[in-house]
């Protein structure tokens, strides 16, 4: 190949989206969703935190900062003690997750397809 451009099964497109507020802060993006998800499926913010091999303290820094953003809680709370205590989503938290994923899976789909369209098989040169 003359251009020196790599060869088209070689090339992937990868995107990268979040939500920010007005001061550009980030709200939730693929971290947070991963955050929320981990402590929907443990029930418990530092199972959460040691499934995603990060601190408690930094995933519970993160949540707070999007439940500051958003004027609202995320998580429901559950003191411990003999039965352990833990962390639920709110239906505002449940929403977010779900809204969020919805379109994160969307635009990599839209990604992925217009992609495919410019640079498959199909495609004119130089990636051929």
């Amino acid at each position: 190949m003359e251009s020196g451009l790599p060869m088209k099964e070689n090339l992937a497109i990868r995107s990268k989206i979040w939500i920010e507020d007005a001061d550009g802060k980030v709200v939730i993006g693929f971290g947070r969703l991963r955050m929320l998800k981990a402590i929907k499926r443990h029930g418990s913010l530092h199972a959460a935190a040691k499934e995603l091999k990060i601190g408690y303290r930094a995933l519970w820094a993160r949540i707070s900062a999007t439940e500051e953003r958003l004027g609202a809680p995320l998580l429901i709370k559950r003191q411990g003690g003999a039965s352990g205590g833990g962390s639920a989503l709110t239906p505002l938290g449940e929403k977010l997750l779900d809204d969020f994923e919805k379109i994160h899976t969307q635009v990599e789909k839209t990604a992925d397809t217009l992609f495919a369209e410019t640079f498959g098989k199909d495609s004119q040169e130089p990636y051929d």
